[in-house]
């Protein structure tokens, strides 16, 4: 069963790698318009202009599925893995509600007693919270639940990244210190795979993680999301990925950003949002 899932998803990524390669939309001027903006009867954004507004060095891509086409700005840099920090947590939400680590969403871990820089880490929390929060020492504990076994199995499985999580000392700390890496292309990969439900999860597992995932839900749209923030590299890096459903359409998204100082860290969100404005959405 393993090798099939295996040989599954290197088939599904090399489809979507295809798929994701074949239109490309590259931020740019609007005076540079080109074929692909007749087609979309608008000029192509320039999303670049959002990083020098906030004075930031990143990059951001966005995938419109229903149209096949790709929005960037920095495309090396979309192809550049990077630790995914807090954004793993997604992926360490689906193993611990699969693996029966945690019942479900609201079932309770009990606090340390250990406080921490963030007030919504010092308290029992359950997945739902210490995923809205983004609870380090929660998802900690799941992995260590987990175990450095069934965590490279799950990550070999499901092909997250470049799947390297380290040694058995790791296991709380490879998406934070590495060696897991990922680039935000890869990180829409994955999202879609999610949004598809073709990830080797239960349908209760994957729809209990897109449930906890809500970030915004309107009448008009709903966002799906998760931040990170690698706080011990250097230069920091500030991730925020997910994707948003609107006009019966899913945009995937993947915005990473250097972090120079602290009041950079919501520049990630700023800049994702005004660029989803860009494609008259939001």
């Amino acid at each position: 069963m393993f090798r099939i899932w295996r040989w599954l998803s290197l088939v599904f990524t090399v489809i979507i790698i295809i798929s994701l390669g074949s239109i490309y939309v590259q931020a740019q001027p609007s005076s540079s318009s080109s074929a692909h903006s007749a087609k979309l009867n608008t000029r192509i954004p320039d999303l670049g202009r959002h990083f020098q507004k906030f004075g930031v060095e990143g990059s951001i891509i966005i995938y419109d599925s229903k149209n096949n086409l790709i929005y960037e700005h920095n495309r090396q840099r979309n192809a550049t893995a990077m630790t995914p920090a807090s954004t793993f947590k997604i992926f360490n939400a689906l193993m611990a509600l699969e693996t029966g680590v945690i019942a479900d969403d609201v079932a309770v871990l009990t606090w340390d007693g250990i406080y921490r820089d963030f007030e919504g880490w010092n308290q029992d929390t359950n997945l739902r919270q210490a995923f809205k929060y983004s609870t380090v020492w929660f998802y900690q504990v799941l992995a260590r639940k987990i175990g450095y076994a069934q965590m490279q199995e799950w990550i070999d499985k499901v092909g997250y990244g470049n799947r390297q999580i380290g040694t058995n000392a790791d296991i709380d700390s490879f998406w934070l210190q590495g060696p897991l890496k990922i680039t935000p292309k890869e990180q829409i990969n994955f999202l879609y795979r999610l949004y598809q439900g073709n990830l080797p999860f239960s349908k209760r597992t994957m729809d209990i993680v897109k449930d906890i995932m809500v970030r915004e839900q309107t009448p008009e749209y709903t966002m799906r999301a998760k931040t990170g923030w690698l706080s011990s590299s250097k230069p920091q890096i500030g991730w925020f990925v997910g994707y948003l459903e609107q006009n019966n359409n899913v945009y995937f998204f993947a915005t990473n950003i250097d972090i120079k100082k602290r009041d950079n860290l919501p520049d990630r969100i700023k800049i994702t949002r005004s660029s989803l404005k860009d494609l008259g959405l939001l």
